[in-house]
């Protein structure tokens, strides 16, 4: 049994349990919850970086972070499965990037109100953050929107920053977006595992 450390919020873990239950592997896979804030949770043991979704494997290894996980789990699924053979494996890895960037950039705003109280935070650096979102956005709008008929992991990563945004930010991006919105009504009527997934606090 394949062990994964997350946490029912994290936009990366739910990009792992996405790509498993795609993969037909969710049931290979026990999910820990981790607490990456505890020096007594096993995440740093696991990951020296006590950052989440790890992996453990049934060696006692662990694999990190998301990127790594699924494509170890594609692997384990016979290959090529989430990666477009040839030159389109790389359109797929630079939309995952994409999506990506858009979580990071949207975490790392959640965690200057988290972490900082009021009067120390920075609104130039919050501001800089969410230039990165609306900017990754607004390229997504306009030639990332339109459905396919394979999924590949770009898609997955899309979805979960996308969902990220609607968690921590209220859905405000539904607003600007509409082609957005179409395209991930339809990755989810397509992709049970996304509804599953979804985080509620």
């Amino acid at each position: 049994m394949l062990v994964l450390r997350s946490s029912s919020a994290s936009p990366f873990g739910r990009k792992v349990k996405i790509a498993a239950s795609l993969l037909g592997l969710s049931e290979r896979i026990q999910i820990v919850d981790a607490d990456t804030m505890s020096p007594e949770d096993s995440i740093r043991q696991q990951n020296p970086l006590g950052k989440i979704p790890a992996l453990v494997l049934e060696n006692g290894e662990a694999l990190y972070d998301s990127r790594v996980i699924v494509e170890y789990l594609d692997f384990l699924a016979g290959g090529e499965r989430l990666y477009p053979a040839g030159e389109a494996r790389f359109m797929a890895l630079r939309q995952q990037a994409l999506a990506d960037g858009i979580t990071d950039a949207a975490l790392l705003q959640v965690y200057e109100g988290r972490f900082r109280s009021e009067d120390k935070r920075e609104p130039k650096w919050v501001n800089h953050q969410a230039g990165k979102v609306e900017r990754g956005l607004a390229y997504a709008e306009t030639h990332l929107s339109t459905p396919t008929g394979t999924l590949h992991i770009g898609h997955i990563a899309l979805a979960c920053a996308l969902g990220y945004l609607d968690l921590r930010f209220a859905g405000r991006w539904r607003e600007t977006h509409p082609k957005l919105v179409a395209w991930l009504a339809d990755f989810e009527a397509r992709v049970p595992a996304f509804a599953k997934t979804r985080a509620t606090a």
